[in-house]
């Protein structure tokens, strides 16, 4: 049977974003099996009721919104966690599952999907200031439950100093601070982080990057957080580019914040890969 104008302009509007909506509903039920069936009765639903599939938002936002409707009515199901064929990260879904309700929802869609707070009250059925509010408390009860080690790349001494506070003051273990790229590599092969915090310009007029590089070629995958007055040397619209990005001069909450949600992601790289 053929298609309806119609039909096609609706599956045009929600194809481009399915497989985000899959990576989504992904994350959040731990379990692609999981997530893609509620994607794929979202869609049903839509079929269903063309109503559930709201034009008054954008179109993105129409089918995060439907979804929740779905996934809610259900009773926001996840994956058995005790199956780890099924499991996607476990220790990431172990303090995913201990958030305040609501706010890994509000959480993902901020740092997976990059929703702004607007977008996550319009999918999550709240005003700005209660979406942003979720976030908060997630990110706070990260910071309770997760802690590591820490490496800075900073040759300014007071700033490096004061990351030093602000890191050391959520719980995590500073390994050290390396003023040019040599020390930094130096310093990251005696202890291995589990977080970078790095400047781009170094006291020799060496690269932050490239100590950054250097010493990601020794290991696995580890988050980074650049810390720079120079945003735009990585903010090119070439790929990759970094996941944190804190331009100079910072806020205390940007630091803790993006701190946060490395540490936290670090485990659940998967999510993020290509689609």
């Amino acid at each position: 049977m053929n298609s309806t104008p119609h039909e096609t302009d609706l599956s045009t509007q929600i194809g481009g974003d399915l497989p985000y909506l899959r990576r989504y509903a992904r994350a959040l039920t731990g379990s692609q099996e999981t997530g893609d069936r509620y994607a794929a009765a979202t869609l049903e639903a839509i079929l269903v009721d063309r109503s559930i599939f709201d034009k008054a938002f954008a179109p993105k936002v129409s089918l995060f919104r439907a979804f929740h409707m779905i996934w809610s009515t259900a009773g926001a199901p996840t994956a058995d966690t005790e199956d780890p064929v099924t499991r996607l990260e476990s220790a990431a879904l172990d303090h995913m599952s201990g958030l305040t309700n609501n706010s890994r929802e509000a959480l993902l869609l901020s740092t997976i999907e990059s929703f702004n707070n607007a977008e996550i009250a319009q999918v999550m059925d709240l005003n700005e200031h209660e979406a942003q509010e979720l976030i908060d408390i997630a990110i706070a009860e990260m910071e309770r439950s997760m802690a590591g080690k820490v490496m800075i790349i900073e040759d300014e001494a007071i700033i490096a100093m004061d990351i030093h506070s602000i890191v050391s003051d959520m719980g995590h273990e500073v390994t050290g601070i390396a003023r040019t790229r040599a020390a930094a590599v130096d310093l990251a092969s005696k202890k291995r982080p589990d977080l970078i915090l790095a400047d781009i310009q170094l006291a020799d007029n060496s690269s932050g990057i490239d100590a950054v590089n250097d010493i990601l070629s020794q290991f696995e995958e580890m988050p980074v957080i650049f810390i720079t007055a120079f945003p735009e040397r990585l903010l090119t619209g070439n790929k990759p580019e970094p996941a944190f990005l804190i331009s100079k001069p910072y806020s205390e909450d940007q630091v803790r914040s993006a701190v946060s949600q490395a540490m936290f992601f670090s485990s659940t790289e998967t999510l993020k890969s290509p689609l």
